[in-house]
């Protein structure tokens, strides 16, 4: 069974940061791209950062380039978020997700369950 933890979220104030982390499990995660999306109450699904298996490949959405940094441990089967110069708007639920491709599409073949994060301005 293939299970993906997400953990790191909380409540920042404005300019803050975090680091999410996603542990994978029940799948050979070297395998696999992984990705991490968000979404905020009555909002779509929207693309943060995706990174290849190697880690080689990465894309951005340009809401979070040069703020956000994707990261992946394929020894320690986790990818990781850090997250700076937080704003309120990026108040959303987080998930990481994993898959065959790097897609900024939210086609991933697994996901979590998701981690609060809440900026206060």
């Amino acid at each position: 069974q293939v299970l993906l933890v997400e953990s790191g979220g909380g409540s920042v104030q404005a300019g803050g940061d975090l680091r999410l982390s996603c542990a994978a499990s029940g799948l050979t995660f070297s395998n696999y791209a992984s990705a991490w999306f968000r979404q905020a109450p009555g909002k779509e699904r929207e693309f943060i950062a995706a990174i290849g298996w190697s880690g080689t490949l990465i894309q951005y959405a340009d809401s979070v380039k040069g703020r956000f940094t994707i990261s992946r441990d394929n020894v320690k089967s986790t990818s990781y978020l850090q997250m700076s110069s937080l704003k309120p708007e990026d108040t959303a639920l987080y998930f990481c997700a994993v898959g065959f491709i790097v897609t900024i599409k939210p086609e991933y073949n697994y996901w979590g369950q998701g981690t609060q994060v809440s900026v206060s301005s």
